[in-house]
């Protein structure tokens, strides 16, 4: 077995692809106040939000432990709305050598797609991030759609 990967996931939501996007490149500090028991606290470090090149940090919790994630928004596509954040720091580079996390929204359909390299063979696919990843969108549209 290899040690770089690719996991997608792609789920439909209620809300329109635009809201989504516009969330994690624009306000992602509302996230925590949305899915608090997930997110726990969103900073920005440097740039500014919505801006290609600017440094995030994210505290939330997986599998029972709090963690800890820092992230450069790699790039940002408006018309295919579509975000890339690269990890840059945090507990997640324990596990694995590089990770990038892409969000992709088209029309009603919600695509998150995961590109790594594991540290080691012994390192598990990311699984329980991506279904965090799902169940924040969830959350999300959840929070919007009963408004």
């Amino acid at each position: 077995m290899g040690l770089r990967g690719k996991l997608i996931a792609k789920t439909e939501v209620k809300c329109g692809g635009e809201l989504f996007h516009d969330h994690f490149s624009s306000k992602p500090h509302h996230i925590p106040n949305i899915s608090p028991d997930k997110v726990h606290n969103f900073d920005i470090h440097e740039g500014e939000l919505g801006t290609v090149g600017s440094v995030v940090s994210w505290k939330f919790t997986l599998d029972g432990k709090e963690r800890v994630l820092k992230q450069i928004i790699d790039a940002i596509d408006e018309e295919k709305q579509k975000i890339t954040f690269k990890f840059i720091e945090g507990d997640l580079l324990e596990m694995y050598k590089a990770f990038s996390a892409t969000l992709a929204a088209e029309g009603k359909w919600i695509e998150w797609t995961f590109e790594y390299e594991k540290q080691n063979e012994d390192i598990p696919e990311p699984l329980t991030l991506l279904g965090l990843a799902i169940d924040l969108i969830k959350d999300i549209d959840s929070h919007h759609h009963n408004k």
